[in-house]
């Protein structure tokens, strides 16, 4: 074994541990999960899709499991995509510089072990609590059952 600092060492086997005793399905109230009816590049496709047929962009994909293979770790589909708006994200952006940490927006599909794909977002007032109010936005109620009503079609666009 190469000679490693062990503060990180510690610190990377204690997360391990965490993560593999935790419940795999402990969801917090803000995150919302919908089963996929397709496998998961289908449902990533689908979500792409339905992204740009709302007239919003995909940036990226964030492939976990790619990156788990490359350092000889496995791990099973946990695709982050990362997607927006820049008409709608670059006034606050402009105003709240710090908002560019928070977005752009993102939702996760991943699969489980027995191979089921899901759909995992955040729920409205989530996103207008944990992205946007730290930032000093404040979200109105209809701006969060607004923001609930097209994510929740942009997945189910997905997922069905």
């Amino acid at each position: 074994m190469p000679n490693l600092p062990r503060r990180p060492l510690l610190m990377a086997l204690a997360f391990s541990w965490v993560a593999a005793t935790s419940t795999v399905h402990a969801q917090q109230a803000s995150l919302v999960t919908r089963p996929s009816a397709h496998p998961t590049r289908a449902t990533l496709d689908r979500f792409t899709a339905a992204v740009r047929e709302a007239g919003w962009i995909v940036f990226t994909e964030v492939d976990h499991a790619a990156a788990a293979r490359d350092v000889g770790m496995t791990l099973r589909a946990r695709t982050v995509v990362l997607f927006g708006n820049p008409r709608a994200g670059t006034p606050g952006m402009a105003a709240n510089p710090t908002l560019a940490i928070d977005l752009p927006m993102r939702v996760l599909v991943w699969e489980d072990d027995q191979g089921r794909t899901f759909v995992t977002r955040s729920n409205g007032a989530d996103v207008a609590e944990r992205v946007f109010a730290r930032h000093g936005v404040s979200i109105p109620p209809e701006g969060q059952r607004n923001t609930e009503a097209f994510i929740e079609t942009l997945v189910r666009n997905a997922a069905e």
